[in-house]
């Protein structure tokens, strides 16, 4: 039997974006109606590279197979996409094969360009230099950090966009905090060449960074943008972005690169592009700004926010409420507010918590000041946000949270009521985007405390059971209803 041509609803791109729109839709118009095209045999939680890189989770950890993750019943197309057409509403793959769509959603991602540095790719046949961006090289800055004897350490942040903005000094603080721990950091310079002119670009977290940076004794070098590496010499070549024409070398005993980065080739050459190449959709919608029917999800697009696995969690409930919409002939109603997240790693117990919108607000989910270092942040970061990407944001359905040590769990799922001043609704979308629920619970009874603030708010539950945390007399549970599908936490605050 030849193989299906047309779908009602066609996903180009099996990352997060990918994976969690194909779960939605399938729900909407059948899995039947519903195709992945996807070359990669294995799909990988990229976040945790951050600590991959700083030995402190396996590869193996992030891993699992595309077939895994793909919603039962929708089909996956083992293929790329060469061309796209949307005037003809079609697609055309390496294989030769032109597949038609009713609704495309393009979910290319980014692509990684070492090679726009001289000396690289082939440089990383050499020890001493890693990256944290790419499965064949994230084990080799594992190796170079242990392996570091005495020198310069040194960490680079390209002059493009870059996915995970924060990556390339999350890692440089490990390092800090490696060489510490095995005595090593009196005989190393640990450096950070970034093309930015500042340390993060929201001003309440890049204050708390330069405590760390000052506290740690870190030089940051600003508009040096890596330019060659001259791994036979251990040389680092910079450019100095505010005089064109000057470089300045480095020598280093470890080198971390994070790689320029920019749109896919095939989505550049497509008329779906903008002047520089990333998909051209609105910003509050996600629809595209010339075809109507075609949609962007994740780092592939121009959205002007962070490009994060935080953020992608909530473009799908948005993207999937104007699907909805259109489906039904109406307009779309609900908007994306730029809304993206960055645990900030500065150490292997401590996270800072980024949390901010489009216009670089904070935007946080804690009643705590989260530009501070925090243990239990970090323990959101390496364990919990794990197991909601794999069981939350891939199939879009409820998360299951862990609950302190007691391993007892709290399931809020797509369905569970929300009650307000004595109102129930099982829709959140009828509420404003901003809108936050909270339970309270005291650990003691096992039953629901008065909520916080003045307005009884209260989320429905299957299961609330208490912590092992004699010491704290109430553990707070929060959801954002604009992501409540994916951001679930159930912690003790301390």
């Amino acid at each position: 039997m030849a193989a299906k041509e047309h779908y009602k609803v066609l996903v180009v791109g099996g990352g997060s974006g990918g994976i969690s729109m194909s779960a939605r839709m399938k729900r909407k118009v059948g899995a039947g109606n519903v195709a992945v095209i996807e070359p990669s045999e294995k799909h990988y939680y990229q976040p945790l590279w951050t600590l991959v890189g700083a030995g402190a989770k396996s590869v193996s950890s992030s891993e699992r197979s595309t077939s895994s993750v793909i919603p039962s019943g929708v089909k996956w197309i083992r293929s790329r996409v060469q061309e796209f057409n949307p005037d003809k509403n079609c697609v055309r793959t390496d294989k030769g094969t032109e597949i038609s769509y009713e609704y495309l959603i393009v979910a290319l991602g980014l692509q990684l360009h070492y090679e726009k540095i001289k000396g690289l790719p082939e440089g990383f046949k050499y020890p001493k230099i890693g990256s944290n961006y790419s499965v064949q090289t994230v084990d080799k800055t594992w190796n170079a950090l242990k392996n570091f004897k005495e020198g310069n350490a040194i960490f680079t942040f390209p002059n493009t966009p870059v996915k995970c903005a924060g990556a390339p000094q999350k890692i440089m603080y490990l390092s800090d905090a490696y060489l510490r721990k095995t005595g090593k950091r009196a005989k190393a310079n640990i450096i950070y060449n970034t093309s930015l002119p500042v340390l993060f670009g929201i001003k309440k977290y890049a204050d708390s960074l330069w405590k760390v940076v000052k506290s740690r004794d870190l030089n940051v070098n600003f508009r040096h943008n890596l330019i060659e590496v001259r791994p036979d010499k251990q040389e680092a070549v910079f450019e100095k972005l505010d005089n064109p024409g000057e470089t300045v070398v480095f020598e280093y005993e470890m080198l971390h690169v994070t790689p320029p980065m920019g749109p896919p080739d095939v989505l550049k050459r497509s008329s779906l592009a903008d002047e520089a190449g990333w998909l051209d959709v609105d910003k509050d919608m996600l629809q595209h700004k010339k075809y109507p029917n075609v949609f962007g999800i994740g780092d592939c697009t121009n959205l002007p926010t962070a490009k994060t696995a935080a953020a992608v969690a909530a473009q799908s409930a948005v993207l999937d409420r104007t699907i909805s919409n259109l489906m039904k002939n109406k307009q779309p109603d609900k908007k994306y507010d730029g809304y993206t997240s960055c645990p900030l790693v500065t150490s292997y117990n401590t996270v800072i918590l980024a949390e901010f919108d489009y216009t670089g607000q904070p935007l946080e989910t804690f009643p705590i000041d989260q530009s501070k270092e925090r243990m239990i942040m970090y323990y959101m970061k390496a364990s919990l946000m794990p197991q909601i990407y794999w069981h939350g944001l891939l199939n879009s359905r409820g998360v299951v949270c862990p609950l302190g040590n007691s391993g007892d769990k709290m399931n809020l799922s797509l369905g569970s009521e929300i009650e307000r001043n004595n109102e129930t609704k099982t829709d959140s979308d009828k509420y404003e985007n901003d809108t936050r629920i909270w339970v309270s619970v005291d650990p003691s009874s096992n039953k629901p405390a008065p909520p916080l603030g003045k307005t009884a708010i209260k989320v429905k539950v299957d299961t609330v059971s208490a912590l092992d945390h004699p010491q704290e007399t109430v553990t707070h549970r929060q959801t954002d209803i604009r992501h409540r599908d994916i951001n679930v936490f159930g912690i003790a605050v301390p």
